[in-house]
């Protein structure tokens, strides 16, 4: 089974959340019914904690649809949600526009108090995300929330957030083998402060799997925004040789534990100091045996040295949490939707 962790004050999760933002229409058609009873066979599964967003179009709906019609899973289920306010409304975001959205999220998923709101603020140039956070732990307060999150913050502004009162009980940030920007100081911050870190990106869209070892570097367009997004940290990493020599070493390390790369490449991020969970972005229960394999991989003195040996050579991405996607004429910055909560 998928292994748990149990949080500050009692806070139970699966060490692998279900993720929700393959289910909001931009990695091909979603059947609704099938979504709904695959939640079902994840939760049978161990995977116990579902990760959606306020802007992934129709997905708390989909929970919110588990949550009816599977009664006896959604009571063992955490929903983690976001709230992300539209770059465009940033200078207009007050306590009822966030009052608005936090009982949208209820009404949407069915519930009476979330449990987790991450929150995403796009621009620091609009210098306005403490007062808004504090609008949050309002609403924690008042019982409409049970805790409150970050995603995709820097370093200096985690610690504004928290000099300031708001009571950050995780923060949600990409971390993975080709994308170590959380060592570069906010694992460190987020240790000292307890704040659980929850990981999404931890196999670059898919790109961290047999099905990439070997073959060509794709030519744009790619499949999806998903490619699009992890193509680009490849970039960062190094470029695609240094990339394909990483899978090699990885599919030797698979092969020797008898499981696959994506598999090892989930069990390194869930071993980093700090780290609470590893978001897992199925549309489906298709690879739900390899999924359950990661909580019995051990790996060995030499799986890690071959592993740091294979990423010695990294060139990047370099800065802070999120610093390349915040530039919005950079390439990361261009592929965002920034307005997607109307």
């Amino acid at each position: 089974m998928i292994p748990r962790l149990e949080l500050a004050g009692g806070y139970g999760i699966s060490r692998l959340v279900k993720g929700g933002w393959h289910l909001a229409g931009g990695h091909g058609e979603v059947d609704a019914g099938r979504a709904v009873r695959d939640m079902a066979g994840f939760v049978d599964a161990g995977i116990t904690t579902f990760d959606c967003a306020d802007i992934y179009t129709g997905v708390e709906e989909l929970i919110g649809r588990f949550r009816r019609e599977f009664p006896e899973h959604a009571r063992r289920v955490r929903v983690h949600t976001k709230f992300v306010p539209d770059l465009d409304d940033l200078g207009r975001v007050d306590a009822r526009y966030v009052e608005a959205i936090v009982d949208r999220s209820l009404a949407r998923l069915g519930m009476e108090r979330l449990d987790l709101v991450q929150f995403h603020w796009w621009d620091y140039a609009v210098p306005r995300y403490v007062e808004v956070a504090l609008q949050l732990e309002r609403l924690r307060r008042a019982g409409k929330i049970d805790r409150i999150g970050l995603t995709n913050f820097g370093t200096p502004q985690v610690r504004e957030l928290l000099d300031a009162g708001v009571p950050v009980f995780a923060h949600q940030l990409q971390y993975s083998l080709l994308d170590d920007r959380p060592a570069h100081g906010m694992a460190q911050l987020c240790a000292e402060r307890g704040i659980a870190l929850l990981c999404y990106g931890t196999v670059a869209g898919g790109f961290l799997s047999e099905r990439w070892l070997g073959a060509p570097a794709p030519p744009p367009p790619l499949a999806n925004r998903s490619l699009t997004k992890y193509r680009l940290i490849i970039d960062e990493f190094g470029g695609w040789a240094p990339f394909q020599e990483l899978l090699r070493v990885l599919h030797a390390i698979a092969g020797r534990h008898d499981c696959d790369i994506a598999t090892v490449a989930t069990r390194v991020v869930l071993d980093l100091p700090g780290v609470a969970a590893a978001i897992v972005g199925a549309t489906s229960t298709a690879h739900l045996a390899a999924h359950l394999r990661i909580g019995e991989l051990a790996l060995t003195a030499a799986d890690r040295a071959a592993i740091a040996a294979a990423t010695a050579g990294r060139r990047g991405p370099p800065g802070d949490v999120y610093e390349l996607e915040r530039d919005r004429e950079g390439p990361h910055g261009r592929i965002m939707k920034y307005g997607l909560n109307k």
